[in-house]
């Protein structure tokens, strides 16, 4: 029979699991209180970083439908649940596992899958949502400025044939 206090974790586990955007894992062996500070505050306030039992985190993952996240639960483990941007939390936590060799990704799950740590660096080097949002409007506006160019090229030379015209017809002397 399970402890009340460790089904409360369990279920507040769960509960992450299924509100989070993504879920990112990582070995913090060797980090003191102060570069954990420093990692809590460089990842934002939409990101939740904790250090987990692996055995509540396994059993809390699995309850919530994430199963093979296993492989990634040796080792002391530390659990950052993101509300937000996926691709910002990946690249404070490599940016600050480049500044500290402690800090180990191990890897995640994000958008019905689970991530190796390759993958999570993958998801590092996306642009944010609102870059790329910016790159496909700035596609299609010069799709739709290239069309609206080639809809009044054919206008615009008739325009200027017929206006030849008219000055050629202008200059010629009369003949009467």
């Amino acid at each position: 029979m399970a402890r009340p206090d460790k089904a409360a974790a369990v279920k507040e586990l769960k509960q992450q699991f299924e509100s989070s955007d993504a879920v990112l894992l990582t070995e913090y062996r060797g980090l003191t209180v102060a570069q954990m500070k420093e990692l809590r505050s460089a990842l934002g306030e939409n990101v939740s970083y904790a250090v987990v039992k692996n055995t509540l985190t396994a059993i809390a993952a699995k309850e919530a439908g994430i199963n093979d996240l296993d492989e990634h639960l040796t080792g002391p483990t530390a659990i950052a649940f993101v509300n937000g941007e996926p691709p910002e939390a990946a690249k404070a936590l490599r940016d600050f596992a480049k500044a500290n060799a402690q800090l180990v990704v191990k890897g995640g799950y994000y958008d019905g899958a689970v991530l190796s740590a390759e993958h999570v660096n993958q998801l590092a080097d996306l642009e944010s949502r609102e870059v790329l949002l910016a790159k496909a409007a700035g596609a299609m506006k010069a799709s739709l400025h290239q069309a609206a160019y080639l809809f009044t090229a054919p206008l615009v030379k008739a325009a200027r044939t017929v206006d030849a015209l008219r000055e050629k017809q202008d200059d010629a002397p009369a003949d009467a």
